[in-house]
């Protein structure tokens, strides 16, 4: 039997007005503003103005093994456990509500190798064209804020350079929303005298740029402008740092992300309210939607869903160590979602092989499990449910397998299959997080951080490359040494890490899957986000400016005479 794609379930999916849908959770049509029919911006102002749906609002985390081309379908799991949340809800008739927050996808890996972002099969958000696409258009807005600042820097250099900024210490980088290997180096201001100052420049993908990560960390508008100005975009030809503020650009970059600051209300295909609100992407920036998204869900729910991307070492290590840490939310919970496919791969089964049983692989791939499941557990002090998400060449004998090393660790297994089912095939893991969450209700939170923020940055990159990747140690390049002396002599050290590596491996090498031993992180170079506040650690080859690849997605995508799109995964 042929299943129907993605895009195909969510074209014949039948969506209700986002009116509808606001009204659901309590918010009247005059507090949104609408973008058609079934997209929506939400004000905080008006949602904070009112009382709190619960005052013991419950905040979970999914997160996921290190991905693997076998696929491990985490926002597909965190849609149809929200969907199958508000299920339980109806059947109870209890009153209580569920929403879900996510972020916004990015179309660099949209149109490059990953396809759509919006969930899969009967667990997804709608309407995912427009999800994956151009959205609202935040995206748009922040590439604009973060090219303004470039612009008036280099301006201000051509027009006389009053603040006597080094050209060659400019560290300010252009944006842009798409995998572009050509713009990661280039050479920009040639041409007549009029056309500016030469110099090296490049574009980081616009998820990878600090205007992202404050958009995401921002607690309003206010904190937004504040934080814009603290960034650091420059030295000076006598080594003193040059703040975005210096050149008077947080006001117009602030003007321009005003609408975009207000969190995106749409729907899963259930109609479950979803907020999606920022895109950061975990491997080379935080990973986690925005603060506010985050807050107003939970202002609106009994429970809010939210995700981290990528593992559990990046976009779940980064959630708990700079959002919770930076924005004082504490999660109830986290998940951590597997499939008996990828754990075999991770213990060196073929990708074309992974349809059959294989006890033996499955052995040798699970400590790659265990290992974030004891990162959640002994190291941020989190109650833990592991998801497989579950395929029909899944063996009993291999399931069992999972929950028996799920068992030692005392950890239930729920199995899912919201692709194929949606909420349906969810409520066995929702009722065990339910479960599980009651069971902690009335003890203290053993929530706790992974490091001391007060400790030097090298301290702290140990910290999270032994505690949580399970390295050696870290090598430090003389580049990144030289980095931190001056983000120390500057004050500006006292921050959490954001570590940048490889999301295939729990070290900086993408070829050592499961739970590899005896290696050390590379750290290549270290700078300081300042108006984000964090300092961002680069191991390994990582790029902050993804490539295409052979055979991109976009070959594959078009739209018919109609103006319907096909072929978005």
């Amino acid at each position: 039997m042929t299943l129907p794609s993605d895009i195909e379930i969510a074209q014949k999916a039948i969506l209700r007005p986002i009116i509808e849908v606001a009204e659901k959770i309590g918010i009247s049509p005059d507090n949104i503003e609408p973008y058609g029919y079934y997209k929506a911006k939400l004000n905080p102002n008006d949602v904070f103005a009112k009382p709190p749906k619960s005052k013991n609002s419950k905040l979970i985390l999914v997160t996921a093994i290190n991905p693997t081309p076998a696929g491990e379908g985490k926002t597909t799991v965190t849609i149809g456990l929200a969907d199958a949340f508000n299920r339980i809800h109806n059947q109870k008739n209890d009153g209580k509500r569920t929403i879900v927050a996510l972020r916004e996808p990015s179309m660099g890996p949209v149109f490059g190798i990953k396809g759509g972002a919006a969930g899969g099969g009967y667990a997804q958000v709608l309407p995912m064209e427009d999800i994956n696409l151009h959205f609202t258009g935040d995206f748009h807005a922040i590439g604009a804020a973060n090219n303004l600042l470039a612009a008036l820097l280099d301006n201000h250099i051509h027009q006389g350079n009053a603040l006597n900024i080094d050209p060659k210490q400019v560290l300010w980088r252009r944006a842009i929303d798409m995998n572009d290997r050509q713009l990661r180096n280039i050479v920009s201001g040639m041409g007549r005298t009029t056309d500016g100052v030469m110099r090296e420049d490049g574009f980081d993908i616009t998820v990878a740029s600090e205007v992202m990560a404050i958009f995401c960390l921002a607690n309003d508008l206010a904190d937004l402008k504040i934080r814009l100005g603290d960034i650091l975009v420059a030295y000076t030809l006598d080594k003193k740092p040059v703040y975005a503020k210096d050149l008077k650009a947080n006001g117009a970059m602030a003007a321009l992300l005003k609408d975009a600051i207000k969190p995106n209300l749409v729907q899963t295909i259930e109609g479950t309210p979803a907020i999606l609100h920022g895109g950061p992407f975990a491997n080379i920036a935080h990973g986690c939607n925005s603060v506010i998204a985050t807050r107003t869900a939970m202002h609106l729910a009994d429970y809010t869903l939210t995700e981290a991307g990528f593992g559990a070492d990046l976009g779940a290590e980064k959630f708990c160590d700079i959002k919770c840490r930076l924005s004082g939310l504490t999660p109830n919970a986290a998940v951590v979602v597997a499939t008996i496919r990828a754990l075999k791969y991770n213990g060196g089964v073929a990708k074309e092989n992974l349809k059959y049983e294989n006890i033996i692989a499955l052995e040798q791939g699970l400590p790659n499990l265990t290992k974030h499941i004891e990162n959640l557990q002994e190291i941020f002090g989190l109650p833990v449910v592991v998801a497989i998400n579950q395929f029909e060449s899944d063996t009993d004998a291999e399931i069992e397998m999972v929950r028996k090393a799920c068992k030692r660790l005392k950890v239930d297994v729920a199995l899912t299959q919201v692709w194929e089912k949606g909420g349906a095939g969810g409520e066995a893991l929702a009722q065990t997080l339910i479960r599980l969450i009651d069971e902690h209700e009335n003890k203290a939170s053993q929530f706790k951080f992974a490091y001391d923020i007060n400790k030097p940055i090298a301290n702290k990159i140990r910290q999270v490359a032994q505690r949580i990747y399970g390295a050696n140690d870290i090598d430090l390049s003389s580049t990144a040494v030289a980095k931190i002396r001056r983000i120390e002599a500057l004050g500006l050290d006292k921050k959490p890490i954001c570590i940048a590596k490889t999301q295939y491996s729990l070290s900086d090498n993408a070829k050592l899957i499961g739970r590899p031993t005896g290696f050390n992180i590379h750290i290549r170079d270290v700078t300081v986000s300042n108006g984000a506040g964090f300092i961002v650690v680069i191991c390994g080859p990582i790029m902050k400016m993804p490539g295409l690849p052979k055979s991109p997605s976009a070959e594959r995508i078009d739209v018919d005479d109609n103006g319907n799109i096909m072929g978005l995964f």
